[in-house]
């Protein structure tokens, strides 16, 4: 989608790694400005410690093709939130895509541990960090983005609605926060859709972010190393291709027809074509359901 959203401005909140960066870029490949935001800094890292920076994001949306600005905000922080979009406002005039990705809870959650006798503290800084952060942004952000018919918000979860509904996502706190960010794309979609925007629930399948191939001991360009150890890993997905499927929709005249719905990077990759970087279509969601959870071998053969 070369220069598909030239003069169009997003912002990503949440946009260090991950899937956050993986959209960034693309939508920096498309031609967007693009406002990249996080704790994560050249000067300062977050509680993750982790050498991944938004300044880092800003010029790879920059090399893509858009324009990327760096902006250090602290989205539990309503003031640093309303100084971000007052600086968008000043210098653009307008919000054409928000993304709401901040997540932070990999290291505050325990699988398969029940509410009793996990730890309370950490369970709710998980809420905050997942849940309140997106209705902070969005309280100060929608009434930009409304200035302009056409917006797009777009909130980032862990699986779809139909998929969640049946199913115990790891613990009590994750299993909340990701049904709270699902119902948050409802109900803005019905606050938003008659003021002529479009809200909507995005997942991606099995992320190949930076942290996930840490922890299985490999890089991007060897990621199959890791299948011995984890076989259904094979129906795993770049960040660019959850990335690619915020592009489209962004680019999508119709994109209405999704305001409320819950949607997943291989469902829009059939819808509208594209690829993930090595040219696979994986469709995780449809594999999780018929291979690994139906308890089959690892085998995504006809599903990337």
């Amino acid at each position: 989608m070369p220069e598909s959203l030239r003069g169009r401005i997003a912002l990503v909140a949440g946009a260090t790694r991950g899937a956050g960066r993986g959209i960034a870029v693309e939508l920096g490949a498309a031609g967007a400005t693009v406002y990249v935001t996080g704790r994560s800094t050249r000067a300062h890292r977050s509680e993750y410690d982790r050498p991944e920076t938004i300044e880092d994001t800003a010029d790879l949306v920059t090399g893509a093709g858009g324009e990327g600005i760096a902006v250090p905000t602290d989205h539990l922080d309503p003031a640093q939130v309303r100084t971000l979009v007052d600086r968008i406002a000043d210098e653009r005039g307008r919000l054409d895509v928000l993304v709401n990705d901040v997540w932070g809870g990999e290291h505050l959650f325990a699988f398969d541990t029940p509410l009793w006798e996990h730890d309370l503290d950490d369970g709710l800084r998980l809420l905050r960090l997942a849940v309140e952060t997106h209705a902070v942004t969005s309280h100060h952000a929608l009434p930009l983005l409304l200035r302009h018919p056409g917006g797009l918000v777009v909130e980032m979860t862990d699986g779809t609605a139909e998929y969640n509904r049946d199913r115990y996502r790891n613990s009590f706190f994750y299993d909340l926060a990701k049904a709270s960010v699902l119902r948050m794309a409802f109900a803005l979609g019905h606050e938003l859709g008659p003021r002529g925007a479009t809200a909507l629930a995005l997942t991606p399948g099995w992320l190949r972010s930076e942290m996930m191939l840490d922890a299985f001991g490999v890089r991007e360009d060897n990621w199959r190393d890791a299948l011995g150890e984890v076989p259904h890993f094979a129906i795993s997905e770049t960040p660019r291709y959850v990335g690619r499927a915020v592009a489209a929709l962004a680019a999508d005249p119709d994109v209405t027809r999704f305001n409320g719905r819950s949607l997943s990077s291989g469902g829009l990759a059939r819808e509208y074509g594209f690829t993930d970087l090595d040219g696979s279509r994986p469709d995780a969601w449809r594999y999780l359901v018929e291979v690994q959870d139906a308890g089959k071998p690892a085998d995504a053969t006809g599903y990337r």
